[in-house]
């Protein structure tokens, strides 16, 4: 089956036009960033160059930078062109010889999501998201112990004191404040916690900002701050280290200040806790902030809220959580063609979930995996450096992915995809994970969407069934 070069899943309603003229989407929202700012303006030329007006945001004009006009939109076996079909029925061939074959990155939105979902279940594949350790790191913490959640709706109407703990927001979330707090008619004030003030917050109005104990070890503030919440007393904590005294003190500060409050929302970023403290260490550092929560909510009215979801994060992990009933990563079991159970040769029949074993880079760095399916449709992300020269691998995504591919030599096939938001229509989840947000496309680019791809390779290997049962 070919692609149409009109194929209504690959170009957006409001962004479809072949004509000579400009086009330009008002009220658009940006797919690159989970805040899914939606009050944009993004004009698209005839070449394809694409500008954004009504905000200057860093992050988006660092990803509209990388939808050049000469994009190829190719598809591409081991290096050379071919036509679509072709490198569609070279990724079903790959996709049916593999038993291990790894789904990495899913930077998609929903309905390409769902669409991998599908087409794990029909090979047995392991689903792992590009930012997976983040995810798992937060996953893990509600698993074992809860958590309390407030919504962006909470933040900008309710929240008066803010402790941010460990996190700069604007430096990954360039309009936070002025999308999620914005000016208010009532006094904030910004607690920076284990960090230094962000400069992002600087000139809001009716805020006040105060910077605690910037250079602590994130731990022992961790675990000072939960032994006050859970009502020890600070005399009895005063010999735990030479510089405790003044830890104690601020942190004591701190406690008068939520109690104070009318509700306060601790914020943090799973993301930049793994960067620091690795996997396991940022766990632990997010349990232990659940703790405080949890305490204070003791007596007074307190939140949490983790900063994340970018390059669809929050909606694969949404979308495969729903079908499936377990979250990111996952091994999803298939029968095979041959009925000798599933893609791992194992005969396991059961969903699996575990955040150690089924991580992107364990699989790869143990050669766990024969084949690799890469989703990178929101931005040119790359595939692991230590992917082994003989495994086979099928990029899927961004355009400008196909020098990358090519480069790689054999085995590898090439699909370029729509982007959601910019040539295709689509839905993605905002960072708070409770709102779908739509996106209309911004130019006219005839390229499948993710959804598109994984549906036909799905169909693929169930005539590669029918015809070894026949």
């Amino acid at each position: 089956m070919s692609f149409p070069p009109n194929d209504p899943t690959s170009a957006g309603s409001q962004g479809a036009s072949n004509s000579a003229a400009p086009i330009t989407v008002r009220d658009w929202t940006c797919p690159f960033c989970p805040l899914l700012c939606d009050d944009l303006a993004i004009t698209g030329q005839p070449d394809g160059a694409l500008a954004a007006t009504g905000h200057d945001c860093p992050r988006l004009a660092q990803a509209l930078a990388g939808f050049s006009t000469t994009e190829a939109a190719s598809a591409l076996v081991d290096g050379a062109p071919v036509a679509f079909d072709a490198a569609l029925e070279c990724a079903a061939e790959i996709l049916a010889a593999s038993r291990h074959p790894l789904f990495g990155a899913l930077a998609t939105d929903v309905a390409g999501a769902r669409a991998l979902y599908a087409l794990a279940a029909s090979c047995g594949a392991t689903l792992d998201h590009l930012h997976g350790e983040a995810i798992s790191a937060a996953t893990r913490v509600v698993q074992d112990r809860g958590s309390f959640f407030a919504t962006l709706s909470e933040l900008r109407t309710r929240a008066d004191l803010l402790i941010f703990f460990g996190c700069r927001p604007s430096e990954s979330y360039p309009r936070f404040y002025e999308r999620v707090l914005g000016p208010t008619d009532f006094a904030r004030e910004y607690m920076f916690v284990g960090c230094e003030a962000d400069p992002g917050a600087a000139g809001a109005p009716h805020v006040h900002i105060e910077t605690m104990l910037p250079h602590a070890d994130p731990f022992d503030l961790v675990a000072l701050w939960s032994a006050l919440s859970l009502g020890r007393l600070p005399s009895s904590l005063g010999t735990l280290r030479h510089d405790g005294t003044a830890t104690i003190d601020a942190l004591s500060t701190l406690a008068e200040k939520i109690a104070a409050a009318q509700y306060a929302v601790l914020v943090y970023e799973p993301a930049a806790l793994v960067r620091s403290q690795g996997q396991a260490g940022a766990s632990l550092l997010i349990e232990g902030l659940q703790r405080i929560v949890k305490a204070i909510n003791d007596k007074t009215r307190a939140a949490s809220f983790a900063l994340g979801g970018a390059d669809g994060a929050v909606t694969v992990n949404q979308a495969v959580t729903w079908l499936s009933g377990l979250p990111l990563p996952l091994r999803v079991p298939a029968l095979r063609r041959d009925g000798d159970g599933d893609g791992d040769g194992s005969g396991g029949t059961s969903l699996d979930h575990d955040a150690h074993r089924y991580r992107t880079t364990r699989l790869i760095a143990d050669r766990h995996i024969d084949a690799l399916l890469w989703v990178a449709s929101l931005a040119p992300s790359p595939w692991p450096p230590a992917l082994a020269a003989d495994v086979p691998a099928i990029v899927v995504g961004h355009p400008a992915l196909a020098e990358q591919a090519a480069a790689r030599g054999a085995p590898t096939v090439f699909i370029p995809a729509a982007t959601p938001g910019i040539d295709s229509d689509g839905h993605l989840f905002r960072l708070d994970a409770t709102v779908v947000v739509p996106l209309a496309a911004a130019r006219a680019r005839a390229l499948p969407t993710i959804a598109t791809i994984a549906s036909r390779l799905d169909e693929r290997l169930a005539a590669f069934s029918r015809k070894a049962r026949s």
